[in-house]
């Protein structure tokens, strides 16, 4: 009963200093430190705290399991320590089924736990719009080693190249106002077309939480809804060639006045139409049907 007591006296500091940490958190920590999150503002898209989420909750996960292991470690080596007076070799045990079952059942049940909730917010992201939910549809082209933007519905586009250095600024900087840039309307849903002219390359903007591969032939998509104007920075993900670490890029959240000015602008510079597949440095990519036979083939 005294020792009840006793771990009930403890429990109520420990509670009372972890309700006050964890109250005192902020956005950006309750979040896992993940990039995308401000305090008292939107999440950048409607995904982003559906990542966080399943990345915190993991961490929290395994960080139980960790501080459970390393407790049990620390009793065993305190516990079976050899003692004053202690000779030979302590009584040796050659299976403990229990043990055993505890140590192939927990692990299992975590692992399918992971799977589970993976599974079930990568179907969420991954789901696209209905063709007509669909507000603003861009096609982004990768290339080595740049971007171009194709805005489909609006029938412009706005060709990219790579970063380029600022000689006058620091070593290593670059001049921001010629990355190519990608305009996004706040609060409209949005499609992406993945395509790549060349290469493997991978579309990652940092504070969507999110990226996507792009593959020569064949065309990925991403559905998600902007939910905060600001300015955001983008990269290419995959090991692209010798320029990859210049193949940058930014997003322009705004709002939907600004959306259209932009794309009135991109019509008075003369950049009607879409770039299309006749610049894709991939001609000869193999088709899926099976090889024709020709006349004199047939006639054999």
């Amino acid at each position: 009963m005294r020792h009840n007591r006793r771990l009930r006296w403890a429990a109520i500091p420990i509670a009372a200093s972890l309700s006050l940490v964890l109250a005192g958190c902020t956005q950006a920590q309750l979040n896992g430190f993940l990039p995308g999150f401000v305090e008292g503002e939107a999440p950048v898209t409607n995904h982003t705290e559906r990542v966080s989420g399943l990345w915190v909750t993991s961490w929290i996960v395994l960080l139980i399991v960790g501080v459970i292991t390393w407790g049990l470690t620390i009793w065993a080596v305190i516990a079976y320590r050899r003692r004053k007076g202690q000779t030979g070799l302590p009584v040796q045990l050659r299976y403990n089924m229990p043990i055993e079952v505890f140590y192939t059942i927990v692990p299992l049940i975590l692992v399918l736990g992971f799977f589970a909730f993976t599974a079930r917010d990568q179907q969420a992201i991954e789901q696209r719009f209905a063709e007509d939910e669909v507000e603003v549809k861009v096609e982004v082209i990768a290339k080595q080693w740049a971007w171009d933007f194709n805005y489909v519905n609006e029938d412009v586009y706005s060709p990219g190249i790579q970063g380029q250095l600022d000689d006058e600024g620091p070593k290593g900087s670059l001049v921001q106002s010629e990355l190519p840039t990608l305009y996004l309307p706040v609060g409209k849903n949005v499609e992406i077309e993945l395509e790549s002219r060349d290469v493997i390359h991978s579309f990652w903007v940092v504070d969507f939480l999110y990226k996507k591969d792009m593959f020569p032939g064949k065309t990925n998509y991403m559905s998600f809804v902007p939910e905060r104007e600001g300015t955001y920075a983008g990269k290419c993900a995959e090991l692209c060639g010798e320029y990859h670490s210049l193949m940058l890029f930014n997003v322009e959240v705004v709002s939907e006045a600004e959306y259209e000015d932009y794309i009135e602008s991109l019509r008075e510079a003369g950049q009607e139409g879409q770039l299309s597949s006749e610049y894709d440095r991939n001609q000869n990519m193999p088709g899926t049907g099976a090889p024709e036979l020709n006349e004199e083939h047939e006639a054999e």
